[in-house]
């Protein structure tokens, strides 16, 4: 009885590690999209879920063996303030203002991203950003796109940005470690920072395709198949004529980065509406800020958006039963050209919808 009770116990212990990280539940992705043609149905499985919404049943990794593409699509809040704002600059200043054709080398947007007076600002309001851009000082939007790059779980916990840092105010030299690389390396100051740039310093070190070359930066960041990839990529740069010792500097670069990049495409749209909160902000704080306030997109609570509306000269216009609306609006006061907020009826303590509408 003693042996067979053990065996079944031996033979339950193997049936569970053989279950053991298999799905148990059913979860829809946030924000995950397929883009398929109408034959999707005939490639892969799927159901309705509990809110009638059509789900396949592959992971990402599955997707993609299909031959399928898998889109994140994110909701920013940011974008709804920023339309508040422009539609109260329209409806102030009785002209239409297209935010995508504003300049994007705006000196005094970049004077107010400098001075860290970001609070409000997409991406770059954190007390932490508001520590980098103070320090890296950014003025272009290619700075912005580095910087939203750099400040990042893995790029913070790896320490690359000090590095970048010191090259960039001219502490140190950056490290370019061979002339192949040069132009790869010089628009971060010799850090690797975005994925591309992994891509291309594998492609051109190794001579392939830069198709080839992402198969091979997806292998790094798993250990056991990273182990593989180096011994490959040093025989295949000396036999392309680079010595050892730059083999192996670009090896530690790779190791150290690679797995900590940030794709330069994702920071770009990013950096979009970064530089449009900023631009408002400099040129239409009161329109800006009465959007934030609307929509409440960012990190931080009303009385301190309050409080910066004040310190960049902004008035605050107390509630009026035949002034305020549900939203916060933009007024022309009185002295000078200037604008106030004029503080909304949501804001009153149990009004409902409707005895805002009345």
């Amino acid at each position: 009885n003693i042996n067979l009770d053990t065996s079944r116990a031996v033979m339950a212990i193997k049936l569970a590690e053989r279950l053991d990280g298999l799905p148990k539940v059913i979860a829809m992705h946030p924000c995950a999209v397929i883009l398929s043609n109408a034959s999707l149905p005939d490639r892969a499985p799927m159901l309705i879920n509990a809110s009638g919404y059509k789900m396949v049943e592959f992971d990402k990794d599955d997707v993609e063996e299909i031959g399928l593409l898998k889109l994140d699509i994110l909701g920013v809040r940011m974008q709804s303030a920023i339309a508040h704002s422009i539609a109260e600059i329209g409806r102030t200043e009785g002209r239409e203002l297209n935010i995508e054709k504003i300049p994007t080398d705006d000196p005094d947007t970049f004077k107010l991203i400098q001075s860290t007076k970001t609070i409000g600002l997409f991406q770059i309001e954190s007390p932490g950003q508001r520590e980098l851009v103070g320090k890296f000082q950014p003025s272009s939007f290619e700075d912005l796109i580095i910087d939203i790059s750099l400040f990042r779980p893995g790029p913070v916990k790896s320490d690359m940005i000090t590095p970048f840092l010191n090259a960039r105010q001219g502490w140190s030299a950056p490290r370019l470690i061979h002339s192949s690389l040069y132009e790869i390396l010089a628009e971060t100051e010799g850090v690797v920072v975005f994925h591309e740039q992994v891509i291309r310093i594998i492609a051109t070190i190794a001579g392939i395709s830069l198709a080839e070359a992402e198969s091979y930066r997806r292998l790094l960041n798993n250990p056991e198949e990273s182990a593989n990839f180096y011994p490959w990529f040093i025989e295949r740069a000396i036999e392309r004529g680079y010595s050892i010792n730059v083999v192996e500097e670009v090896n530690e670069v790779l190791r150290a980065f690679a797995s900590f990049g940030f794709c330069k495409a994702h920071a770009a749209a990013f950096a979009l509406p970064t530089y449009q909160s900023a631009w408002l902000k400099t040129h239409y704080p009161a329109h800006f800020i009465a959007g934030l306030l609307t929509h409440d997109p960012g990190m931080y609570p009303k009385r301190l958006l309050l409080d910066e509306a004040r310190q960049m000269g902004v008035a605050l216009l107390p509630l009026s039963i035949n002034k305020s609306g549900s939203d916060y609006l933009v007024e022309q006061i009185q002295i000078g050209d200037n604008y106030g907020i004029r503080l909304a009826l949501a804001d009153v303590a149990g009004i409902t919808k409707d005895e805002m509408d009345e």
